[in-house]
């Protein structure tokens, strides 16, 4: 087995399991096949992926990503948006049998869509989280909706009260709503605000694009924990991290 070097000075970095320093994959499909050698590579740096949207539903090769990602000691994390259509369904006693069987061990509660009340998602949090590990998201996935760092913060803070491991800040796959401008830069204040209220630790930052991550990663350190990254960038965000790229290399 290969090991890294270790002969320069680089950020302390946390190393697996993790609780801090988080990188939260978005998994879109990629065959078993690639996942592998995505995984030989970058598995120790991959701690949650996220199976997106409804793809877990779909995916006749379910049983063999999953026991790929457990041989790597990666969690693996359904995502909000095919939770959010069971509970308005009525399904979620057959979703969570079924993710249960299917060795899941996380589930994203949302409310992206925005079909549910504030109340009934904290009771979803604090139900759920009997279970399964909670990440318990923020914010709408409409663009044109107003952003309000009072009402992300207030659920922030209820969904953790109810159980919530990591609360999730919404940026989406795009880069371009919630946390972000239209243009994709950062909602400075409303990153502030949030990290005033809650602790950062237990957040984990949506940023898809390296520009948002080398913000992240400039202002609250290596360990900073960041989400939806793609799965062809997770070697190269490590490298943001501890300053092996230009955007976040610094004198000794």
């Amino acid at each position: 087995m290969w090991d890294c070097p270790s002969f320069l000075r680089l950020p302390a970095r946390t190393s697996k399991p993790r609780s801090t320093g988080l990188t939260h994959v978005l998994d879109k499909g990629i065959p078993p096949a690639a996942l592998e050698g995505v995984l030989s590579s970058g598995g120790a740096y991959i701690d949650i992926v996220k199976i997106g949207w409804g793809i877990g539903y779909v995916d006749r090769g379910l049983k063999q990503r999953m026991a790929v990602y457990q041989d790597a000691g990666v969690r693996v994390c359904l995502g909000g948006t095919l939770l959010e259509i069971a509970v308005a369904q009525g399904k979620l006693p057959a979703l969570t049998a079924w993710a249960t069987g299917a060795g899941i061990e996380a589930l994203e509660v949302s409310n992206g869509l925005g079909w549910l009340e504030p109340d009934h998602k904290q009771r979803l949090v604090a139900e759920l989280s009997r279970d399964f590990v909670v990440l318990a998201e923020a914010g709408m996935k409409d663009a044109a909706l107003p952003v309000a760092a009072a009402e992300w913060t207030r659920e922030m803070t209820g969904d953790l009260a109810g159980g919530a491991v990591w609360v999730i800040a919404e940026g989406r796959e795009s880069g371009t709503v919630g946390l972000y401008e239209p243009n994709g830069t950062v909602r400075v204040g409303l990153v502030e605000e949030l990290v005033g209220a809650v602790p950062v630790e237990r957040i984990i930052f949506e940023a898809p694009t390296k520009a948002q991550q080398t913000w992240f990663v400039k202002r609250f350190g290596a360990d900073v924990n960041l989400g939806n990254i793609a799965m062809d960038d997770v070697l190269a965000l490590e490298t943001l991290r501890v300053g092996l790229r230009a955007d976040t290399a610094r004198l000794p």
